[in-house]
């Protein structure tokens, strides 16, 4: 029989794992990526950037022939499909719909997103004669709400802060930005920041659990102060990382 001391003693001498290296990130190369919303500047400029960089993509809208007519524009053998057939053909789902829409759109597409990983990118923002201001949903944040109304899919949130002029602009070769990505699972956050490294320039950094989404939601309120004051499209860099 062994005792106590002897199990304690056995587990010190045993060699610590090597801790995993956090950029050793996956190929997500072969994944189709749909964008919910992808008719709207924001997701436009998403799947613009990721068809350039040689991934699969699917626009989705409300209505499958705007969906592609907004392909077509794109190019890069970018497709177009209604939300649903969207969300069901997609490996990796970008939510980018106006917040206003947020909510509902996600019900009706419970079950085709089920299964799948959604990287939500919405920002809840409110806009009075001071500009804009960030708000706070019931859940927390947009993620968490998307989570809440998606319990059979794996929520992500990323590519909150980033210049859709800058997104669409074809002669914009660099995206020079990182993009902060929050959830409650590794293995999805590691190929959330795996794609943001497609887009050239770009650097996906992992940066907490879902619950911490809003506070990063909510610093797209003080990008858009910047940006007016300064006439630019200011995006982030994350140092010492």
């Amino acid at each position: 029989m062994t005792n106590a001391d002897d199990s304690n003693t056995a587990a010190a001498a045993r060699p610590k794992a090597p801790a995993k290296d956090p950029w050793a990130l996956p190929d997500v190369s072969g994944l189709v990526v749909g964008v919910l919303g992808g008719t709207g500047d924001q997701g436009r400029g998403l799947a613009y950037r990721l068809g350039r960089a040689g991934q699969r993509v699917i626009v989705g809208s409300r209505s499958a022939d705007r969906a592609r007519v907004a392909a077509d524009e794109l190019g890069h053998g970018v497709e177009g499909a209604e939300n649903a057939e969207c969300a069901r053909r997609s490996d990796i789902v970008i939510v980018a719909v106006p917040w206003e829409g947020h909510a509902k759109t996600l019900e009706e597409l419970r079950a085709d997103l089920a299964g799948k990983l959604v990287v939500d990118c919405v920002n809840p923002l409110g806009f009075d004669k001071q500009g804009a201001y960030a708000l706070v949903p019931d859940e927390g944040s947009a993620a968490q709400q998307a989570a809440a109304l998606l319990p059979d899919s794996r929520v992500t949130a990323a590519f909150h802060h980033l210049s859709a002029v800058l997104l669409q602009n074809p002669e914009v070769e660099s995206i020079d930005t990182d993009v902060m990505v929050l959830g409650d699972s590794r293995a999805d956050t590691d190929t959330v920041q795996a794609l943001a490294a497609r887009i050239p320039g770009m650097r996906g950094v992992f940066a907490g659990r879902l619950r911490n989404a809003h506070q990063v939601e909510s610093l797209v309120a003080n990008l858009i102060s910047t940006n007016r004051r300064y006439k630019a499209h200011a995006g982030l860099r994350l140092t010492d990382v």
